[in-house]
C-alpha cells in the first residue's frame, strides 16, 4: 500500500476529502437518526455525536464518502474524529468506541473500493477534548485531567479498530497540543507499527503557534521521530492564512506535506463563506509553489470544494521532498538546533535536587512555584536547555518530576527551551518524557545492565521522540581511561543506530567527568582522560555530540566555591577546545578563564592535566588560602602594590586607564628617555595583549579597551618626546612594520577597518589609516611616501569590490611589490580569488576578520613565511577559481523563459489593501523609541563575538567580555539618548503601483526596473523577481509600493571624532557600532509602523518575533541579493526626497551618514526574500535598456552577479 501511494505521489498531487461535520449538518438529521435501535434508550443526549452515525445511519456516512470520491478525492477520512473513549465519555458511549471505529473504517473502505484500486482510506484520529500540556484549573497549573498513559490507551483502542476495519493510513489531525499527538504516535507504534501515519497540526491564529504554544518548526522536531508518511496543517485557518506555516513545513520536513484548510475564516455566525473557486485558487498556488503533495479541505468545505481543488491541481507536479537535515535539533515551545554557529551549549543545572540544596529544599517543602523561578533564572542567565533531576532519597521522584515539568510547561519563558530529563531511575525518566510536548533529551542510559536493557530503554526513548545521553558505563563499571571511554561509547552508539533506530545527531555521549584531586592516585588522570577522549570521540563518531556534568570534577573541594569555579572554568576552556559541545553547568556562575589568578590557575591546571605527582597536595594546601564565596566582580586594587612596570602591564591587559598617566609619569622618571617607556613596559604589556588575543584568551572589545589605555599613555609622553625632537606619538616607536589602511573610494563604512587598525596597533605595527572614500592614487601615493610594508582595503557595499579590483590593477601598473589585504562585509575568499588576485602579481590575501590579521601580517613581513603563505594562498585561490568556473558552467534559463516562470500568485483585491496615505512623510523618532528594536546579536558580531543575544552574555569563554561590552554600550547609549548627541531622521511613503513586465511602475511616472532569477534547477520552481509581488497592470487591480530611507547617524562622526581626539578608540568605534544598530532598529520600527498603516492589525509583535521577521511583507534594499544594483537608489532617493531628510548618496551610491538604511516595502502575502543569483547577458542587455544605461555600465554595477565575462 505504501509503495502504491509513493508511486502516485511521485507523479501527481493527491486530493484529500472535505469536512464531515458540514456535510452531516446539511442533512438535518433528527435525534432518532443518532439513536437508532441500539441507543434508543441511552440516558444521555447523543444528538451532535457525528461518529455515532457509523452505527445508526451508515448510509448517510457512506453517501458523504461517495460524494467526495466522485468529486475527485483520492483519500477519504473515516468519520471517527471524536471516536476515542476520552471524547465519547461526554456521551457516556465509551463501550461503543471499538464498534464506532471499526464500522467507520468499513464504511469508508466499502465506498473507496467502489471507485477503483487507487482510492485510499485514512483513519481519522482527532485530538480528543482534553489536553496533556495545559491545566483547566487556573489555580492549579500542574493539574491534568488525563494522563499520557490513559491518552495513549484510548488512542490504541481507536487505532486498533480502525486498522481492523480496513484503514490504509492513520491521520492524526487537528493537533492543538503536541503532547496529545505524541501519545497517539506512541499508540500507533505499539498497535499498528506498519501503517503509514499522516500527521497534521493546527495553528490557531496568526501568532503562528499551536494552542499549547509551539511554533511550527518546534512541532516538526517534536513529531519527526514518528517518521510520518506525511505532515501538514489543517483547521482553524483558511488557505490564505495557512500558507506561511505550510511553507515552513515544506522547507524543513523531509516527508510529503499536506494541507487541508477551512473554507476561509468563520463568519459572525460560525459559518464559512469561502467559495470553492476561491479555496481552489489558493491551493493551486500552493501546488505551483511546490509546497504540497496532498491537498484537501477541512471545516466548511464540501464536495464542490473538493471537485474544484481536484480540477485546480490536476496536471501540476508534486512538491519534491527535500533531503533530511543532519543537525542535532531539540525543541521546547521553540526549536533549538546545535550547529557550528551555535557555540557551546549550556544546560542549566540548578533544577537538580542532588546538586542544588536550595532547589531540593523547595521541592521537599512542596514550594514548586519558587522552584520554577529557579528555572526561569537559568533561562534568563543563558541556559540553552534545562536539566531536571528529582533523585532525592525520600522524594517521590515520579510525582515530583511530573509536577515540576507540568508547571514549567505553563510558563512560556521557560517552556520555550528544551528539557533534559535527568535521573538514575528509569521510572522517573519515563514519567518525565510523558510530560514533554517538545523534543527533549534523556540523561542518561548506559550498558551497565547489559545490551538488552540498554536497547529496550533506547527504543522506549525513541518512542517518546527524545534524544539521549549515553554514559560511559558498561557491565564492568564506569570508564576511567581514554581507551575504556572510547570502547564503551563507540559500542553504545553502534547499538543505538543499528538496533534501536537512532540517528547519530540524536545521540549525546558523556565520557564521564570524574572527581580529581581526591587523594587517590588513579583519580589524578581523570580530567586529562576526559579531554583526550572528547577529541577522539568527535573524530570517530561524526554527528554525535559530547557532553558532561562539570560539577563532578571539583567534588573534592565542595564548600570552596572560588576554587570550584576556577576548576570548572579552566576545565571548560580546554574541553571546549577539544570538542566538548555541551555541559551541565550553573548558567549564572561561570568564571572567565582570563580572570583566574595566575597562581590559582597554575594549581588548577596541574590537577586537571596531572602535570606533577604532588599536584593534589599542592592544590589542597593552596585552596586553604582561597576562601570565600563564588567569584564576584569587585574592585580589586591589589595590583597597585606591584612595580610600575607590572602596574602598566596590568592596566593595559585589563584596559584600565584610571591610573595610566600617574603610572606613566612614574615610569618616565625611572627611564632615561620617554621613548624607553613606550618601547619597554608599555610595549611589553601590549605584547601580552597580542599573545592573549591570538590564543583566544582575550576578545576584541577587551583589546580595543587596551588600545585606549595605550594611546593615553603615549599621549601623555608626547610633549616630552617632542622636547627631544623625536617623532610624535607611536611613530617614535620602532614598529614591527607599517600598514596603510583605507575604505575604498565611494564607500563610507569603516567600523571593521578601524577595529583591524586597533588590533594591529596593539601588536606593535604602525598603522596609517586614511579613513573612508579614498581614491586609489591617494592610497598608493601615501603608501610610497610613507614607506609602507602592506596595503589594506576595506569596503561594505558591492561597488567597493570593483574599486578593489582597480586598486590591484593600479598596484600592478606601478610595479609595486607590497602585499594587498582585502576585507569587509561584502568581500569573500572566492571573489578575491576570482576578481582581484588575477589583477596583481604580488600576494593578495583575503582577511576574514580582525582576529586573523596579526598572523597574516606577521607572516607577510617575514621573507620565509611570506613565501610559504603566498604558495598556500595561491593554491587555494586556484582551487576557488576552478570551483567558480564549474559553477559558472551550470546552465541558465534564457531570460525569455525565466519571465514566463513568474512567481505564481492568484491576484485578489482583498490581498491588496489601501495604505492610510499616499506620498512621502518625514519621521523623527526619539532614540528611546528605537532602543527596544535593537538586534544586539549583530552588535556583538561587529566586535567579533559570535553568538545569539542574550545567550552570549553567559558564554563560558567570552561571556565576561560580552557583558562588559554590553554594559559599556548601554552606558554610552544612555548618554546619547539623554544628551541628544545622535539623532534619527527618516522618510517613508506609499504610492499606487503596478508591474509592467519586470518593472515596478508608480502611477505618476517613476519606475524601478527589477532583475529576475535565471538559474536552471531542472524543475518547475519559479524564477522570482521583486516585480512579481506587485499586481500586474493587466489585472486592473489597485496595488501600492512603499519606500523608505532612514538614518540614526546624524552626529555620529562628530561624536566619534571627540572620542578619537581623546585617544579613545574604544568609545569611537562604539559610537559607530551603536549608530549602525540604531539605524537598523529605526528601519524595523518604521516597517512596523508602515505595516500598521497599510495592512497589519492585531497585537504588536515581540522583539524576537520582529527579529525573526514573522510578519507579512518584506523590505528589500538595493544592493542586496534580491535587487543587487545600487544605482537604483538614485530613483528611490529622488522619490522620497531623502536629501531633504539629511540622507545622501556618494558617487558609488553608498549612503551618508554611514548608519543609514533604505529600501522598498512589498505587502503581498506571497512576498519573500530571495537571491537573484547569476545573470545572463540577455537579461543584462534588457535591464540596461530599461534603466536607460549602456550595457557596459550595467555590467560594472552587476559584476558580482554576472554569469559571463563582460567584453
Amino acid at each position: 500500500m505504501r509503495d502504491r501511494l509513493e508511486a502516485l505521489l511521485a507523479d501527481r498531487i493527491l486530493v484529500l476529502d472535505g469536512a464531515y461535520g458540514t456535510a452531516i449538518q446539511a442533512r438535518t438529521l433528527a435525534d432518532g437518526d443518532y439513536r437508532g435501535e441500539r441507543f434508543a434508550d441511552h440516558p444521555r443526549d447523543v444528538k451532535g455525536d457525528p461518529d455515532l452515525l457509523n452505527l445508526t445511519r451508515p448510509d448517510v456516512v457512506e453517501d458523504i464518502h461517495r460524494s467526495y470520491l466522485a468529486a475527485g478525492a483520492d483519500i477519504v477520512t473515516t468519520n471517527t474524529f471524536t471516536a476515542t473513549a476520552i471524547a465519547q465519555a461526554d456521551y457516556g458511549l465509551e463501550e461503543a468506541v471499538v464498534d464506532l471505529n471499526r464500522a467507520g473504517a468499513e464504511i469508508a473502505r466499502r465506498a473507496a473500493d467502489a471507485f477503483g484500486p487507487d482510492r485510499f482510506v485514512a483513519g481519522s484520529v482527532g485530538p480528543t477534548n482534553q489536553t496533556l500540556s495545559l491545566s483547566p484549573r487556573v489555580n492549579e497549573p500542574a493539574y491534568r485531567t488525563v494522563t499520557f498513559d490513559r491518552m495513549a490507551e484510548a488512542y490504541a483502542e481507536q487505532i486498533r479498530a480502525l486498522v481492523d476495519g480496513g484503514a490504509d493510513l492513520l491521520l492524526i489531525e487537528t493537533i492543538f497540543d503536541t503532547l496529545n499527538a505524541k501519545a497517539a504516535i506512541a499508540a500507533a507504534s505499539d498497535v499498528a507499527p506498519d501503517v503509514p501515519l499522516m500527521i497534521s497540526v493546527t495553528i490557531t491564529d496568526r501568532s503562528g503557534r499551536t494552542l499549547s504554544g509551539q511554533t511550527i518548526d518546534a512541532f516538526w522536531l517534536s513529531i519527526a521521530h514518528a517518521e510520518p508518511f506525511t505532515v501538514g496543517v489543517n483547521c482553524a485557518l483558511g488557505a490564505a492564512e495557512m500558507r506561511p506555516y505550510l511553507e515552513s513545513l515544506a522547507r524543513i520536513a523531509p516527508v510529503y506535506t499536506t494541507c487541508h484548510p477551512n473554507a476561509g475564516l468563520p463568519n459572525a455566525f460560525g459559518g464559512y463563506d469561502e467559495r470553492p473557486e476561491t479555496t481552489s485558487k489558493y491551493l493551486r498556488e500552493f501546488a505551483e509553489s511546490g509546497l504540497a503533495n496532498v491537498l484537501g479541505g477541512c471545516c466548511g468545505t464540501t464536495d464542490e470544494h473538493v471537485r474544484a481543488i481536484a480540477t485546480a491541481v490536476a496536471g501540476l507536479p508534486p512538491r519534491k521532498v527535500p533531503a533530511p537535515g543532519s543537525v542535532t535539533a531539540l525543541s521546547g515551545l521553540e526549536p533549538f538546533s546545535i550547529t557550528p554557529d551555535t557555540g557551546f551549549v549550556m544546560v542549566g543545572e540548578r533544577q537538580n535536587v542532588t546538586g542544588s540544596a536550595r532547589f531540593r529544599k523547595l521541592i521537599e517543602a512542596g514550594d514548586y512555584q519558587a522552584a520554577v523561578e529557579i528555572a526561569a533564572d537559568q533561562v534568563r542567565s543563558g541556559a540553552n536547555m534545562l536539566d531536571v533531576n528529582m533523585d532525592a532519597d525520600l522524594l517521590d521522584g515520579v510525582k515530583a518530576m511530573t509536577t515540576f515539568l507540568n508547571l514549567i510547561a505553563t510558563e512560556p519563558e521557560i517552556a520555550r527551551v528544551p528539557v533534559m530529563v535527568d535521573s538514575s531511575k528509569w521510572d522517573v525518566l519515563e514519567a518525565g518524557l510523558k510530560c514533554l510536548q517538545g523534543k527533549g533529551i534523556v540523561n542518561s542510559i548506559s550498558l551497565k545492565e547489559g545490551e538488552e536493557d540498554f536497547l529496550e530503554k533506547g527504543r522506549r526513548i525513541k518512542r517518546y521522540g527524545a534524544a539521549v545521553v549515553v554514559m560511559a558505563f558498561d557491565e564492568q563499571g564506569q570508564a576511567d581511561t581514554v581507551e575504556r571511554k572510547l570502547q564503551i561509547l563507540e559500542r553504545s552508539v553502534g547499538l543505538l543506530i543499528d538496533r534501536a533506530g537512532f540517528v547519530a545527531e540524536d545521540i549525546v555521549v558523556d565520557p564521564c567527568i570524574l572527581a580529581i584531586a581526591t587523594g587517590i592516585e588513579e583519580h589524578n588522570a581523570y580530567g586529562k582522560a576526559f579531554i583526550e577522549a572528547t577529541t577522539l570521540l568527535k573524530e570517530r563518531l561524526p554527528g554525535v555530540k559530547v557532553s558532561g556534568g562539570v560539577s563532578n570534577l571539583s567534588f573534592s573541594f565542595r564548600g570552596n566555591d572560588a576554587v570550584r569555579e576556577a576548576i570548572h572554568s579552566a576545565f571548560l576552556y580546554h574541553a571546549i577546545a577539544a570538542g566538548l559541545d555541551m555541559a551541565i553547568v550553573n548558567a549564572g556562575q561561570i568564571a572567565l578563564y582570563e580572570d583566574i589568578p595566575s597562581d590559582l590557575l597554575e594549581h588548577v591546571e596541574d590537577i586537571i592535566f596531572d602535570r606533577r605527582p604532588d599536584a593534589t597536595e599542592r592544590m589542597v594546601s593552596f585552596a586553604e588560602n582561597v576562601k570565600g564565596g563564588a567569584m564576584k566582580k569587585e574592585l580589586d586594587l591589589s595590583w597597585r602594590e606591584a612595580s610600575v612596570e607590572e602596574r602598566l602591564k596590568h592596566a593595559l591587559v585589563h584596559g584600565i586607564d584610571e591610573f595610566i598617566e600617574e603610572d606613566t609619569e612614574e615610569a618616565r622618571q625611572g627611564h632615561d628617555r620617554p621613548l624607553d617607556v613606550i618601547e619597554g613596559p608599555l610595549m611589553a604589556g601590549m605584547q601580552v595583549v597580542g599573545d592573549l588575543f591570538g590564543a583566544g584568551k582575550m576578545f576584541l572589545p577587551q583589546v580595543v579597551k587596551s588600545a585606549r589605555a595605550m594611546k593615553r599613555a603615549v599621549a601623555y609622553l608626547e610633549p616630552y618626546m617632542e622636547q627631544e625632537k623625536l617623532r610624535l606619538g607611536p611613530d617614535g616607536v620602532r614598529a614591527q612594520g607599517k600598514v596603510i589602511l583605507c575604505t575604498v573610494k565611494g564607500d563610507v563604512h569603516d567600523i571593521g577597518k578601524n577595529i583591524v587598525g586597533v588590533v594591529l596597533g596593539c601588536n606593535n605595527y604602525e598603522v596609517i589609516d586614511l579613513g573612508v572614500m579614498v581614491p586609489p592614487d591617494v592610497l598608493l601615493d601615501t603608501a610610497a611616501a610613507e614607506g609602507c610594508d602592506i596595503v589594506g582595503c576595506s569596503g561594505l557595499i558591492t561597488p567597493s569590490l570593483g574599486e578593489m579590483e582597480g586598486v590591484a590593477k593600479e598596484m600592478e601598473r606601478r610595479g609595486l611589490d607590497l602585499p594587498l589585504l582585502i576585507g569587509g562585509a561584502t568581500t569573500s575568499r572566492q571573489h578575491t580569488a576570482v576578481r582581484i588576485a588575477p589583477e596583481y602579481g604580488q600576494p593578495v590575501v583575503h582577511v576574514i576578520d580582525a582576529s586573523r590579521v596579526v598572523g597574516v601580517v606577521s607572516d607577510l613581513l617575514d621573507p620565509e613565511r611570506r613565501s610559504k603563505l603566498d604558495h598556500v594562498n595561491r593554491e587555494d585561490q586556484d582551487r576557488l577559481r576552478q570551483l567558480h568556473a564549474e559553477r559558472e558552467a551550470q546552465p541558465l534559463l534564457p531570460y525569455r523563459i525565466a519571465t514566463e516562470r513568474r512567481t505564481p500568485i492568484v491576484w485578489r483585491q482583498q490581498d491588496l489593501p489601501e495604505p492610510a496615505f499616499t506620498g512621502a512623510r518625514v519621521v523623527e523618532p526619539d532614540l528611546a523609541e528605537l532602543r527596544p528594536y535593537i538586534d544586539w546579536t549583530f552588535f556583538f558580531s561587529a566586535w567579533e563575538l559570535k553568538g545569539r543575544y542574550p545567550q552570549i552574555l553567559d558564554h563560558p569563554r567570552y561571556g565576561e567580555a560580552a557583558r562588559e561590552l554590553f554594559e559599556a554600550a548601554n552606558g554610552l547609549l544612555d548618554r546619547i539618548v539623554a544628551d541628544g548627541s545622535l539623532s534619527a531622521r527618516g522618510v517613508y511613503g506609499f504610492w499606487p503601483a503596478s508591474a509592467e513586465g519586470d518593472d515596478v511602475v508608480l502611477s505618476d511616472g517613476p519606475r524601478f526596473p527589477m532583475l529576475r532569477q535565471q538559474a536552471d534547477h531542472g524543475d518547475d520552481r519559479p524564477s522570482r523577481s521583486l516585480a512579481d509581488y506587485v499586481a500586474p497592470v493587466d489585472t486592473g487591480l489597485s496595488d501600492h509600493l512603499g519606500a523608505f530611507a532612514v538614518t540614526a547617524g546624524i552626529g555620529a562622526d562628530s561624536l566619534a571624532s571627540e572620542f578619537e581626539a581623546d585617544h579613545d578608540d574604544y568609545q569611537a568605534i562604539m559610537v559607530k557600532a551603536l549608530a549602525d544598530r540604531l539605524a537598523e532598529a529605526f528601519a524595523e520600527w518604521l516597517h512596523e509602523r508602515a505595516r500598521r498603516e497599510w495592512y497589519e492589525s492585531g497585537p504588536a509583535m515581540s522583539g524576537d518575533e520582529l527579529i525573526a521577521e514573522r510578519y507579512r511583507g518584506i523590505r528589500p534594499a538595493f544592493g542586496y541579493p534580491a535587487c543587487p544594483d545600487h544605482t537604483r537608489k538614485a530613483t528611490l532617493f529622488e522619490l522620497l526626497d531623502a536629501p531633504g531628510a539629511g540622507i545622501r548618496l556618494t558617487e558609488h551610491f553608498a549612503m551618508t551618514p554611514a548608519a543609514s538604511v533604505s529600501g522598498l516595502y512589498f505587502a503581498h502575502p506571497a512576498a519573500r526574500y530571495f537571491n537573484v543569483g547569476r545573470l545572463g547577458r540577455d537579461q543584462v542587455e534588457d535591464y540596461a535598456v530599461r534603466c536607460g544605461m549602456d550595457r557596459r555600465e550595467a555590467e560594472t554595477w552587476l559584476r558580482p552577479n554576472l554569469a559571463y565575462e563582460p567584453t
